[in-house]
């Protein structure tokens, strides 16, 4: 089972910029999207033409048009889903598709956490929805299920380039990774982290701006995180890092994990 994780920086910006050719030619079973920002019947207009025109969708549109929203796309039938945390149920931050992959039912999540700013209400915000979303992932720990997407925090220092010029700021505070952590000893795998091991990156984010693509300045804040039944079924992952910053379609790079 091929599970690819994308923050697409708005979809009808990626089919634009042909991102929806890219993710089509590498064979997925399941895709999880972040920030979406459109509605069904938009997401339904910018798949048409496409092989995902014909797959199974559940979606969780933002209630402020044109912001967040996240979605999972299976070739698979789509036996459960369900949309939004408590507190967060119309934000378009979650949603979860329980997918049936040749008999076997594996629970598949899109997240797109808060950027957050320090000291303000938005991390305030941003501090709830990552308890709301521990709650419900202890709930999905014990079966089948990958938690995946924008999660907008570096773990460690491995995880950001810049770290020491972004002591303090939303990201990279300590109270946000002692979240990663607590999932991590709850049994959650970072299945990326796991393969590469304590080496810096890699990086799944960069500015349009400057040269950070380009110096690869970025920051490692899309995740695929598998529970303990599935990590053992990890086969290998690729970072879908653009060849050049003029071929990128998103200022992330799709995470790819494949499983047996």
């Amino acid at each position: 089972m091929r599970v690819i994780s994308a923050n697409v920086n708005g979809i009808r910006a990626t089919v634009r910029r042909g991102g929806l050719d890219w993710l089509a030619a590498q064979d997925a079973d399941v895709l999880a999207l972040q920030e979406v920002r459109a509605s069904e019947a938009q997401l339904t207009t910018a798949l048409e033409g496409t092989v995902f025109a014909s797959w199974n969708v559940v979606q969780a549109p933002a209630a402020a048009a044109g912001r967040a929203g996240v979605a999972v796309l299976s070739k698979h039938p789509i036996i459960e889903n369900a949309h939004g945390l408590p507190g967060f149920e119309d934000d378009g931050r979650w949603v979860e598709a329980t997918v049936d992959v040749g008999g076997a039912r594996v629970t598949v999540v899109s997240a797109y956490v808060h950027t957050g700013e320090a000291g303000t209400p938005k991390q305030d915000d941003k501090f709830a929805f990552l308890e709301a979303m521990g709650a419900r992932m202890a709930e999905l720990v014990t079966g089948d299920a990958v938690i995946t997407g924008d999660f907008n925090i570096c773990h460690t220092a491995r995880d950001l380039k810049n770290w020491k010029g972004n002591r303090g700021k939303s990201g990279f505070l300590p109270e946000e990774q002692k979240y990663l952590t607590s999932w991590f000893e709850a049994g959650w795998v970072d299945v990326v982290r796991e393969q590469v091991g304590d080496v810096d990156g890699p990086y799944t984010w960069w500015s349009w701006r400057g040269k950070a693509f380009d110096n690869d300045s970025g920051w490692r804040i899309d995740y695929v995180l598998d529970s303990p039944s599935l990590a053992a079924r990890v086969d290998r992952h690729v970072i879908g890092r653009a060849a050049s910053y003029s071929e990128r379609w998103s200022d992330h790079a799709a995470v790819v994990v494949d499983h047996h």
